[in-house]
């Protein structure tokens, strides 16, 4: 089958809703700084009603992903679930107005279209509870085989690992992609997903993994070590490309015996650091369909990430094709 998309993604479709806070607010709120933590809808309303006035905003790893990749001028699809409610219907306009091919029926009759409360402190660090709702309805009969034979890349986002539904749409997902002669990419999303399900996760990347994505810590936790080096040693042998961000250090590289140390995007100031790995993967993902060096997909993937950790939301508000023109990218 032709090619149609640049990149198909599969992940929880999610509205945040994103706040300024302090250290404070966290520690009386028993939020652990910089972590992701599920939460039920009663305590996600309990949370809002407290948290400073802030932006409501389309989100979810594998959609914030997508967002990026078309705004580089890229062809992607998104498949995930949300409910027949305005959430919803906010989240299906920003992903269609953005450029990126979305079309799996909304829930009608469960839970409501889930939220993530983003609480961000003054040096950009977030802090997010999340309401899964009927992004934990998503099913293998979701999964548009047409859509995923059609895509260079199939993208999977480790959240999905959460929800047993969600699991087997994985493997489906994923079943189809390796029959199609399509490449799997995976991101880990967190590192308490990581330790949730850390010998599922090393199996799956072992034998369907092409491209995997991880920060230090979500690496740290996979192989339960506190050295890097030694962490990025033990990665090499179980998948053919990866790539670590490292935050203000950048990030590395790794294909089979190759190592790429990419410097990271220089910004004023940080504002907000939520969606910076899912625009980094947005960018390398466009450079490998375009079958760019691995120097150039990081860099694309810093300059992505940048954008975004400049403003508050996980997804761009400037045109990344217009920003890597400059670039000369």
């Amino acid at each position: 089958m032709a090619e149609l998309f640049d990149l198909a993604a599969i992940g929880n479709a999610i509205v945040d809703v994103i706040a300024p806070a302090d250290d404070a607010f966290l520690l009386d709120e028993g939020l652990d700084k910089g972590s992701m933590m599920l939460v039920d809808e009663v305590r996600g309303r309990d949370l809002y009603s407290r948290m400073k006035p802030g932006v409501e905003t389309s989100g979810g790893s594998a959609a914030n992903t997508v967002a990026g990749l078309a705004s580089l001028g890229g062809r992607a699809a998104f498949l995930g679930k949300v409910a027949n409610d305005q959430l919803g219907e906010v989240f299906a306009h920003d992903m269609r107005a953005g450029g990126a091919h979305f079309s799996t029926p909304p829930l009608i009759g469960g839970p409501a279209t889930a939220r993530c409360l983003v609480n961000v402190t003054p040096e950009g660090e977030r802090t997010m509870s999340t309401f899964l709702g009927a992004s934990t309805e998503f099913t293998a009969d979701d999964i548009d085989p047409a859509i995923i034979e059609a895509a260079n890349i199939v993208y999977l986002e480790g959240y999905l690992f959460d929800a047993a539904p969600a699991r087997r749409a994985f493997a489906k997902a994923a079943g189809l992609a390796r029959a199609a002669g399509r490449r799997i990419a995976l991101t880990l999303s967190d590192g308490f997903v990581v330790d949730r399900h850390r010998d599922g996760l090393l199996g799956f990347i072992e034998t369907q993994v092409d491209l995997l994505f991880a920060n230090e810590s979500e690496i740290l936790a996979l192989f339960e070590t506190d050295s890097l080096e030694n962490a990025l040693t033990a990665l090499k042998s179980k998948v053919p490309m990866a790539a670590v961000t490292l935050g203000a250090n950048g990030s590395v590289i790794l294909k089979g015996d190759e190592t790429v140390v990419v410097s990271a995007a220089k910004i004023d100031k940080i504002l907000d650091t939520t969606g910076a790995g899912d625009q980094y993967a947005a960018g390398f993902m466009f450079g490998l369909s375009r079958d760019r060096s691995l120097m150039d997909c990081g860099r694309l993937g810093s300059l992505a990430a940048g954008e975004v950790i400049s403003h508050y939301g996980p997804r761009p508000q400037t045109s990344l094709r217009d920003l890597a023109t400059r670039e000369g990218l």
